[in-house]
């Protein structure tokens, strides 16, 4: 299937399908911040989930069309009346999922663009007409970017920024305190569980910070049982102070708080792509995913990378030639794979290159 012929400038009328997960939706912005640099008079709507919603939901200049995966036929139902009569220029199918593929059938526009065959999945093809160009670089923002240039925005703009009201900014400062030594957040679980470093090696890192940078240990989260749990693990197994925030915060005030933080520690993880947005340090943890995928874009310098081990440990294959976006999540002794010495080294070169300008 050959693309069209690509025109000069972005249409009027854009539809993105990007339903989740969390840090895929916050790699979603800086591409619709390119295509809004490129014609600041386009409409963009948005087809995301309810969840995401709560941190992309008010991005100025684009409609968010809530769908709640949780919803089934109803929230079907429910989206289809929303697109109802309307159609679009364009239609970038960002989600490449058998549930976006039917959802996607709701959308009438003209041009209908998924991604390259490597990135694509479930079937994805039979429902476009054209697809993004193959592209060097892995990584999901560049995959997301090359949705803009097919509609003729070209120079990215890499902007992560979304809303955050005063009000949660004054729910962060006062979460934290009057306590002025430079913070280093853990945001210790992803919502794929085999991805989380161990209690006690997030323990490790943090009172090593402590006692080498003086730096203040806080850690952050949802309000799940595993998040809690893990956050109690942590602190048990730390010798130095910590301030347990997990449960504390919604999306938006966890924003704000790493916009006083110097230092993010995390695995793959929402929290991890959240941060683009801010100036703070993101040392990200992959040994279950591939970082050149999926590392914290403005940080990868950061990167934690024991993905190689585990691609030779699990599937005696090297990142190059496992399958394409694997994710390797065989048991809780992948992430175990990264040893105190490989995060607390990039602590160090976190602390030494200063704060981000």
């Amino acid at each position: 299937m050959s693309p069209q012929a690509t025109p000069a400038g972005p249409p009027a009328r854009v539809c993105i399908l990007r339903l989740s997960a969390l840090g895929d939706c916050a790699n979603v912005v800086p591409a619709i911040r390119t295509l809004q640099a490129a014609r600041p008079d386009i409409r963009i709507s948005w087809i995301v989930n309810r969840a995401e919603a709560a941190l992309v939901a008010d991005l100025p200049g684009v409609e968010c069309l809530i769908y709640d995966k949780r919803g089934g036929r109803t929230a079907i139902g429910a989206l289809r009346r929303q697109l109802a009569g309307r159609r679009f220029d364009a239609l970038l199918n960002m989600h490449a999922s058998w549930r976006a593929n039917r959802i996607s059938l709701l959308v009438k526009a003209d041009r209908r663009i998924g991604f390259d065959a490597r990135r694509a999945r479930d079937g994805q093809r039979l429902f476009v007409n054209e697809r993004i160009p193959a592209i060097e670089s892995r990584h999901v923002v560049d995959g997301f970017l090359a949705f803009a240039a097919c509609l003729g925005a070209t120079t990215p703009v890499f902007d992560w920024r979304v809303p955050v009201a005063a009000s949660d900014r004054e729910k962060a400062a006062a979460l934290l305190g009057d306590d002025a030594r430079d913070v280093l957040f853990i945001s210790p679980c992803s919502s794929h569980t085999m991805r989380n470093w161990q209690a006690e090696r997030y323990a490790a890192a943090a009172d090593y910070a402590a006692r080498r940078h003086d730096l203040r240990c806080v850690l952050v989260g949802g309000p799940s049982e595993v998040e809690k749990n893990m956050g109690q693990a942590i602190e048990q197994a730390m010798q130095a102070p910590v301030l347990n925030l997990i449960g504390a915060t919604n999306l938006k005030q966890l924003l704000a708080l790493f916009e006083f933080g110097r230092i993010l520690l995390t695995p793959d993880s929402g929290p991890a792509h959240m941060a683009n947005a801010t100036d703070i340090a993101t040392i990200s943890l992959h040994a279950a995913t591939d970082p050149r995928r999926s590392g914290a874009y403005r940080s990868r310098a950061l990167c934690v990378d024991y993905f190689a081990e585990a691609a030779a440990a699990y599937r005696n294959a090297t990142p190059d030639t496992v399958k394409w976006g694997a994710r390797i999540e065989d048991d809780d002794q992948v992430m175990a794979l990264i040893p105190v010495e490989a995060v607390t080294e990039r602590i160090d070169q976190a602390v030494a290159q200063g704060p981000r300008e």
